[in-house]
């Protein structure tokens, strides 16, 4: 079924690179620290925004990753996952789109909370759950419709009691004003 989204036509097939085996120097300066926190994204946004921040559905439903997802997540690309797209937004700007893509097979027992999640942070229930174990993070930069330069991203296979989801994240010029 497809959807248009900020992240519908942007290239989430690219190269992505583990920052482990390329030097975080090669990384854009201004998005070194976002680009390799370790912790939880929202928890630092919402304090970048001074409490000013929220979470915004674009599209959830099932779908097919792309291949380099599928690949990531290690489960056959033609297997339906359900795919959830948000804005992160502070101070009433768009700093961030994000994407996890969550495979059926990770959507049972306890875990099936994550299909109801609607406009709350994936974020602070992953930081949250004792379970968690995050992959390494990768990194990339690439091409949005509508916006001149390109823009860096990460990406994580988050492991929660030892299932896979992806988190995929796109740090906007616009988070760049409030640093």
């Amino acid at each position: 079924m497809p959807h248009h989204s900020a992240l519908s036509n942007a290239p989430l097939s690219t190269r992505w690179r583990s920052y482990r085996r390329v030097p975080s120097t090669r990384l854009p300066r201004r998005w070194r620290d976002w680009l390799l926190h370790p912790g939880s994204l929202t928890q630092r946004l919402t304090e970048a925004a001074g409490g000013d921040f929220r979470v915004e559905l674009s599209f959830q439903g099932w779908g097919m990753p792309t291949l380099s997802e599928a690949r990531s997540l290690g489960i056959d690309p033609r297997q339906q996952a359900l795919i959830r797209e948000v804005r992160l937004i502070g101070r009433g700007q768009t700093w961030v789109y994000a994407r996890s893509i969550i495979p059926a097979s990770t959507l049972k027992g306890p875990l099936r909370k994550l299909r109801r999640l609607g406009n709350r942070s994936l974020g602070s229930l992953l930081f949250k759950e004792p379970t968690m174990h995050r992959g390494p993070i990768e990194t990339c930069s690439l091409r949005l419709d509508g916006l001149l330069e390109p823009v860096s991203a990460r990406r994580s296979v988050f492991y929660l009691r030892g299932l896979p989801l992806l988190v995929c994240e796109v740090f906007l010029p616009s988070l760049q004003r409030v640093q």
